[in-house]
């Protein structure tokens, strides 16, 4: 009896079995496009990586690349991701998103972006506008939120770069309205949903300039002052190419869109021309091996400030921002040559959703003018500090000794070690010798919460031993002179040690740092002594 009831348990699953398979295979189409547009359906790309991309190694880098693309609709055919931004537009419960994105089959053409909002009606997310913008390149393509014109109100601004090394900054503004249903984009009832306010594309450099608010303002009870946005370009009247003019770009309110206010020269250095244009040729690499160095920040009254400077070493594909006993290490990721020098896109190494493009222009052949552009997206923002002018550090062939403070990166002196025989170079380079290799790379000293510290950064490690059991000789590393060159040195290994002073020994101690501060590895220490 038990037996006969089993045999027709097993008969009625299979028979729900196979009806529950035939209801889903008749479901149409629509309704399964429909579940995976819902507001929790959110579509993950997953980019397939080869075991060679150690800098993606991270599961947190990982997580954070796959949010930066976490698209709430599934594009159309042919349409790829390029950045993702979450934004509160309107006031609603719900978040809304714009996509950039490229049409694979247009490699020339603009780089798209979208406005997707949570229709009610549909419960679902929808695709409401969409327009191109001026950016051609898209690894130098940036987009962040702001109110620009001081109503409180959100706009989005767009940066990037056209082929032709035209910067570009595009502002669309986003007026109260509310949206029209239906499932194609459409534009919101009286007017357009995003008005195009600001549309300017320059061979030079472009940035908006913030402009002091009441605290009113910032309590939510009244309007604030509009930025203003400042352009830079050649002066098409004068022989010296470093000669630029300043264009100053303000809000109308009549016409709604940011419109010429000033217009004012400004004279740059007599360089000899010839130098200067061969520096800003563009040529792959030509400006990367010149700001190739550390760079000191000038204030004022033209004094170098040795609290503040910026390391750049294309070659390892690194930017290292130090200010006041702090170090901001970011990946070089891309650049591209403008008209007055270099657009660098870069990435923290520790907290990889900070991003920073950063726009180098030639002042004289031993100084250069930077901006920082910080990524916006992040809920939190730091002063900007880092624009302005810097000069090639005249101190890097002076022995650290010689400094009171002991705040130079750079040493020139000989030690023995555990290691083997160690020789810091005042160019920036290192060598240690020891009866089984050769290991050669950069270094910098610099502080941190107070304590002096040194990383070293390996860039080539070679056995002395051979199977006749001669020792081979070691050349130096070759300085990389193409373009593709400058971004391919990414197996470095790197290491930072703690230093304190005993007399004229140094005493190492290795550590990790990170964003929670210093953390010490209690490897043992290692005892620098100088060579007799």
């Amino acid at each position: 009896m038990i037996r006969n009831f089993l045999k027709i348990l097993g008969v009625i699953l299979i028979s729900l079995t196979a009806l529950g398979l035939g209801f889903l295979i008749s479901q149409p189409q629509d309704r399964l496009l429909s579940t995976r547009n819902s507001e929790t359906g959110r579509q993950r790309i997953i980019i397939p990586r080869g075991t060679g991309d150690s800098e993606y190694d991270s599961q947190a880098e990982r997580m954070a690349y796959e949010d930066s693309i976490s698209t709430r609709i599934a594009l159309r055919e042919g349409e790829v991701v390029l950045s993702v931004l979450n934004q509160d537009f309107d006031g609603d419960p719900a978040e809304e998103q714009i996509i950039a994105y490229r049409d694979y089959q247009e490699q020339e053409g603009p780089v798209h972006i979208a406005y997707v909002d949570y229709d009610e009606v549909l419960r679902l997310y929808r695709r409401v506008w969409e327009a191109p913008t001026a950016v051609t390149m898209p690894f130098t393509f940036s987009m962040s939120t702001q109110d620009l014109i001081g109503d409180r109100s959100v706009s989005l601004v767009v940066t990037g770069m056209e082929d032709q090394g035209t910067q570009t900054l595009m502002v669309f503004h986003r007026p109260f309205g509310s949206l029209p249903a239906g499932p194609e984009p459409r534009e919101a009832e009286g007017g357009e949903l995003f008005r195009n306010i600001a549309d300017i594309r320059i061979e030079g450099s472009v940035r908006i300039r913030e402009a002091e608010r009441p605290q009113s303002y910032h309590l939510g009870i009244s309007h604030g002052a509009s930025f203003s946005i400042a352009a830079y370009g050649h002066d098409a009247e004068s022989q010296n190419i470093l000669d630029q003019v300043e264009i100053i770009y303000s809000y109308n309110a009549e016409t709604g869109r940011y419109e010429q206010s000033k217009i004012t020269k400004v004279p740059g250095s007599q360089i000899e021309q010839r130098r200067l244009r061969e520096l800003l040729s563009g040529a792959p690499g030509v400006f990367e091996e010149f700001i190739y160095d550390l760079w000191y920040f000038v204030g004022s009254q033209g004094t170098l400030d040795t609290k503040q400077y910026i390391y750049f070493d294309p070659p390892n594909g690194e930017i290292i921002f130090f200010d006041d006993g702090a170090q901001q290490v970011f990946r070089w990721q891309n650049s591209s040559p403008t008209r007055y020098g270099l657009y660098v896109t870069s990435q923290n190494i520790s907290v990889t959703t900070l991003r920073r493009t950063i726009d180098i222009e030639l002042e004289s052949l031993d100084s250069v003018r930077v901006k920082v552009f910080e990524d916006v997206r992040l809920k939190i923002r730091a002063d900007n500090t880092w624009d302005g002018s810097y000069r090639r550090a005249p101190s890097t062939r002076t022995s650290l000794s010689e400094s009171p403070d002991r705040s130079l990166p750079y040493i020139d002196a000989r030690y023995e070690s555990s290691m083997g025989n160690m020789h810091f170079s005042p160019d920036g380079s290192y060598e240690i010798v020891s009866s089984t290799s050769i290991r050669r790379g950069r270094y910098a000293f610099f502080r941190i919460e107070g304590r002096e510290a040194v990383e070293l950064r390996s860039t080539e490690v070679r056995s002395t031993e051979t199977q006749s059991g001669e020792s081979p000789s070691v050349s130096a590393a070759q300085v990389p002179a193409t373009a593709g060159d400058w971004y391919g040195n990414q197996t470095s290994v790197r290491e930072t040690y703690l230093v304190e002073h005993s007399g004229t020994s140094l005493i190492l101690s290795r550590v990790q740092i990170g964003t929670m501060g210093i953390r010490e590895l209690q490897e043992g220490t290692i005892t620098l002594t100088p060579e007799p």
